[in-house]
């Protein structure tokens, strides 16, 4: 079968072409014309019949990675069991190029080296799946090249750059779960977060407060019809526009709690409160809130007496 962009013989105008996989040649079979020739063979040559002879047989290394320091295209001389079979003159030579091996010659390197074992050990904590990981360490990667780390902590432009790299994954996770696992005031993360998203031209959509249902719901331990209801509460929430200019921890926390009351799944406001990493003044409020613009009042009365109603039937 003939190469895909090869379409006719360019001497006769023939369409009727042959390949010859074996040569690396597309030949026209009406007049005779190589086409092409010495073409490169993509597919591998040698068969695998199972996982262990495919790692066996495999000449190639993991893929590139922006979570290493060079990318994950080094190399390793030999192994600490290869020592073992060699002699002393050989030993010693053996040592002197593994250390040189392992010394870093830049600066950017020993710091891309040290910020890169902190932000797995960061996201590793926090749970955050790969891809997240390799965004934040592309971006702390570019960084560190445009000079924007120099003045700043090492682990606040690490906690920026995994902040920025969830928002931009929408993976909900708040400033104060950043500072805990980082130990770093979440004042100093927001600062560092802003100035590298803006000095970078990084675009970060606004948190959506939706995303944080799931989470927080399994936390407290909320059944499925009470999640759905804190969702839906929330879209009626933006379609009148009440979550502009507020947190969207703070909104989807005090669905939640709403959600919840309906549907007599009595949680304190300390413990959404806690949950959510607001306070529970913020709770208050934006219960209120959600009960005053969107109507609730008599939806909520109405189900808090059905709720009564059938307790009062099971004591009976």
């Amino acid at each position: 079968m003939a190469s895909n962009y090869i379409k006719k013989c360019p001497e006769c105008g023939s369409i009727n072409l042959m390949s010859r996989d074996e040569r690396g040649e597309i030949i026209c079979k009406d007049c005779g014309l190589v086409i092409e020739e010495r073409m490169i063979d993509f597919g591998q040559e040698w068969r695998e019949f199972d996982s262990e002879s495919a790692d066996k047989r495999r000449r190639t290394g993991a893929p590139i990675t922006a979570t290493k320091f060079d990318g994950g295209l080094g190399t390793s001389i030999g192994t600490d069991a290869d020592i073992l079979k060699l002699n002393t003159k050989s030993k010693n030579k053996y040592m002197r190029l593994q250390k040189w091996q392992h010394r870093i010659s830049t600066a950017i390197e020993r710091n891309l080296k040290l910020a890169l074992a902190e932000l797995k050990r960061v996201s590793s904590f926090l749970k955050l799946p790969n891809p997240v990981l390799e965004d934040a360490s592309e971006i702390y990667r570019q960084a560190v090249q445009r000079g924007l780390v120099r003045g700043r902590s090492m682990e606040s432009v690490v906690s920026g750059a995994l902040y920025a790299a969830c928002r931009r994954h929408e993976i909900p996770r708040t400033l104060d779960e950043l500072a805990e696992a980082s130990g770093i005031d979440k004042k100093e993360i927001g600062r560092t977060y802003r100035f590298i998203t803006r000095e970078l031209g990084v675009r970060i959509l606004p948190s959506n407060p939706v995303d944080y249902i799931p989470r927080f719901s399994s936390e407290l331990k909320l059944n499925a019809e009470t999640q759905s209801k804190a969702v839906e509460i929330l879209e009626m929430a933006q379609k009148a526009e009440l979550t502009s200019g507020r947190g969207p921890t703070g909104i989807a926390a005090a669905s939640l709690y709403v959600a919840a009351v309906m549907n007599n799944e009595k949680r304190t406001q300390r413990e959404v409160a806690d949950v959510a990493g607001v306070t529970e003044v913020t709770i208050r409020n934006r219960y209120k809130e959600l009960l005053k613009k969107l109507d609730l009042e008599d939806e909520l009365k109405k189900k808090q007496k059905e709720n009564k109603e059938e307790a009062e039937k099971e004591k009976e």
